[in-house]
């Protein structure tokens, strides 16, 4: 057996194990995180759902449950954790790996830009809650002052 983290190979089968937990524990929480912001809603049942039955489409109130209140994207970690503690990594993966840790944290600035626009209480949880890295205050996350995002 043989697992990739980040470098190199694994090769000792309770690292290797260690490997496939994370890479189960990337795909739980993201499925977990899709389903506090309501998993339906976020796919698109929702709303056909409410169109089928006749229904005029309520957009849901911005809330942070669990998660939210400790990262802001867990759905993202969630996808960079099942794609890096891969239980194989091979050149190919590992190329999409890059490129997909790097489409979303390109991505991630797209999604702020609109939720800034969208939701008024976003820019005061921007400024409250870390990006990515629970309690780290780098790269957009907790620590600014609310006037900061602002200016």
């Amino acid at each position: 057996m043989q697992c990739c983290l980040l470098s190199g190979y694994i090769t000792h089968p309770t690292a290797v194990t260690i490997c496939y937990g994370l890479y189960a524990f990337g795909w739980g929480l993201l499925l977990v995180a899709t389903c506090m912001i309501n998993h339906f809603d976020l796919f698109g049942l929702r709303q056909v759902w409410m169109y089928f039955r006749g229904q005029t489409y309520r957009r849901l109130p911005f809330s942070t449950p669990w998660l939210y209140g400790v990262v802001r994207h867990p759905i993202y970690i969630g996808w960079i954790i099942a794609f890096w503690a891969t239980p194989t990594m091979t050149v190919t993966h590992l190329a999409f790996a890059v490129i997909s840790t790097a489409y979303i944290l390109v991505a991630i600035q797209f999604e702020e830009r609109d939720l800034l626009k969208s939701l008024p209480g976003y820019a005061t949880y921007r400024n409250t809650i870390p990006m990515l890295i629970p309690g780290w205050a780098g790269m957009g996350g907790a620590g600014k002052s609310p006037t900061a995002a602002s200016e």
